[in-house]
């Protein structure tokens, strides 16, 4: 793969990992990269695994400094690519692991919220969707996504107020299924993995076909809707100035 991700099959496991060398912010070009790699796991695979290889970080999000440039065209390619890739992962046919050691700003957090199984581990570390903190309100492929995972106070506080939470409230939330002690994950990684291993594959993409079928259904249409350059111009022109992060 591409410098930024890198690929390992093992024993019908893919285990996909971020490393741009500082905090895997979700350029176009990184979300291209992820997408490569699922598509090799989808023909490879059994089991995907998403984790990062940066202490400390999931990742950044999407590049912020794309959203501050005013290149309308250059930012809707790449919350395009994002917003395609979490529809992707919503419907991919095989169990994904989703791994959080260290902050997932919203595209981080969104695919975290694509995973089957979102395993953290406990930290002072934060995910959640904090655009309306720095001048973006989330796209409503979020919100719809978020929707599908996470428990209804919990979504109205993180979509509507920005907050963001660490390993223990994203749990209850339900941005997380398992949290555990750092020192935990690898051996809680190996269970979860030995567990999706003894499911009935077949019955498992049928199943999540049927389970998810509303919220991709909502997503597609929302990508369809806002994410397009007339309606993306028209949103920029309403938005306020993104305030870069410290």
């Amino acid at each position: 793969m591409p410098k930024g991700v890198t690929y390992e099959l093992t024993d019908g496991v893919a285990r996909i990992g971020l490393d741009d060398g500082k905090v895997n912010v979700m350029s176009t070009a990184m979300l291209g990269e992820i997408g490569a790699a699922f598509d090799r796991a989808e023909k490879e695979a059994e089991i995907a695994v998403l984790r990062s290889a940066r202490p400390g970080i999931f990742s950044a999000g999407f590049d912020l400094k794309v959203f501050a440039s005013g290149d309308a065209a250059r930012s809707l390619e790449m919350v395009r690519a994002g917003a395609e890739l979490a529809l992707r992962l919503m419907s991919f046919p095989h169990p994904t692991i989703g791994v959080m050691e260290g902050h997932a700003y919203p595209m981080g957090t969104f695919l975290l919220l694509a995973c089957e199984v979102r395993l953290g581990a406990r930290g002072p570390h934060r995910m959640g969707l904090n655009e309306v903190a720095i001048g973006i309100a989330p796209p409503s492929f979020a919100i719809e996504l978020a929707r599908s995972r996470l428990h209804p106070a919990w979504l109205s506080r993180t979509a509507t107020l920005g907050e963001m939470y660490e390993p223990e409230d994203a749990l209850t939330a339900g941005f997380l299924d398992r949290v555990v002690a750092p020192d935990a994950i690898d051996s809680t990684l190996e269970e979860i993995i030995a567990a999706l291993r003894a499911i009935h594959k077949p019955s498992h993409a049928t199943a999540k076909t049927r389970l998810r079928q509303p919220a991709v259904e909502a997503m597609r249409a929302a990508i369809d809707r806002e994410l397009t350059m007339a309606a993306y111009e028209a949103s920029s022109r309403a938005r306020k100035e993104v305030a870069m992060p410290a």
